[in-house]
């Protein structure tokens, strides 16, 4: 496991943007694929975007395709979700988690930044 923290976070006018970044602890942060989740209230989390280890794979939930891109900087353990042309749907909070090492299981987990969209 790594510790994650979330930052970035904050309210944005719809149409605005944001960048959020996530910063990793420990020595095997390019080995994992890190994802981006997001909660809205009374709802399950869902999944928003992640990027393999390598930084050349990427995927995205179909409500976030073409708005926003997820990166990391290996050398910085940091991984950063883009968004733009931000929706008042889009308001969540944002975690940022890490998956094992050898699996596609996430077990690590930030404690969140909250998103807020105004309309």
């Amino acid at each position: 496991q790594v510790q994650l923290v979330e930052s970035g976070g904050g309210l944005v006018q719809a149409g605005g943007s944001l960048r959020l970044s996530c910063a990793a602890s420990g020595r095997t942060f390019s080995f994992r694929t890190m994802g981006w989740f997001r909660q809205v209230p009374g709802k399950e989390r869902e999944f928003v975007a992640s990027i393999s280890g390598s930084g050349y794979s990427t995927d995205y939930a179909d409500s976030v395709k073409g708005r926003f891109t997820v990166s990391r900087d290996n050398a910085k353990n940091t991984v950063y979700l883009q968004m733009n042309g931000l929706k008042s749907e889009d308001t969540a909070v944002y975690y940022c988690a890490a998956t094992g090492l050898a699996t596609t299981i996430y077990d690590s987990w930030g404690q969140g930044t909250q998103v807020t969209v105004s309309s």
